[in-house]
């Protein structure tokens, strides 16, 4: 089984009026925690879509290993980072059964509970699986490939919400136990490295 995991790190950040992709997390950044998480987890190759502020990111992250996107659309939001990279995983020779959405604003999402999306995709016969918040489900998510032409196809800021809701009873749902908290605002972000 090939999973392309897509980790989405393009918008401009502007409710925290500065580059949360590079902001400090432990000892390394928010995206290359993300980054880290990724590679750490079995059976997945992984993928950056960037976007706004790509020069301030790459001059203070080396990417040159990375595979790195870029959205042009990213003023549209989540969803077209979604269509971007999946359509440029379409292009590539790789042949991927699923995608895996991840965002780089979530830095509790660690490679153990990646290991748990992916080996639950692996055994079971759903074809999403998807995070659990309670009140809706949210990614970080896995879409079988069944999916891509719709994921290509979205273009608002709500990533891919409508697909999930869509296709709610094909959803195997992951108990994120707090993990799902995502940094919008520097309040946010003070309340997690405290």
């Amino acid at each position: 089984m090939k999973i392309a995991n897509l980790i989405l790190a393009a918008g401009s950040s502007s409710r925290m009026q500065s580059t949360k992709q590079v902001l400090p997390w432990r000892n390394t950044t928010l995206l290359e925690n993300a980054l880290q998480q990724a590679e750490n987890t079995a059976l997945l190759d992984v993928y950056l879509v960037l976007g706004a502020n790509v020069e301030e990111i790459r001059s203070k992250i080396d990417l040159k290993k990375e595979n790195v996107f870029l959205n042009l659309d990213w003023k549209k939001g989540l969803g077209s980072s979604i269509a971007c990279g999946v359509t440029e995983l379409e292009k590539l020779p790789e042949e991927y059964n699923a995608v895996l959405i991840t965002l780089a604003d979530q830095p509790l999402i660690d490679s153990a509970y990646l290991t748990k999306m992916v080996s639950l995709f692996s055994t079971s016969i759903s074809t999403i699986v998807a995070t659990n918040y309670g009140d809706r489900v949210g990614v970080p998510a896995i879409f079988d490939a069944t999916y891509f032409s719709e994921l290509k196809e979205l273009g608002q800021d709500y990533g891919a919400k409508e697909v999930l809701i869509k296709y709610a009873e094909e959803i195997v749902m992951v108990e994120p136990n707090g993990k799902e908290i995502d940094i919008d605002t520097k309040e946010d972000y003070s309340n997690l490295i405290k």
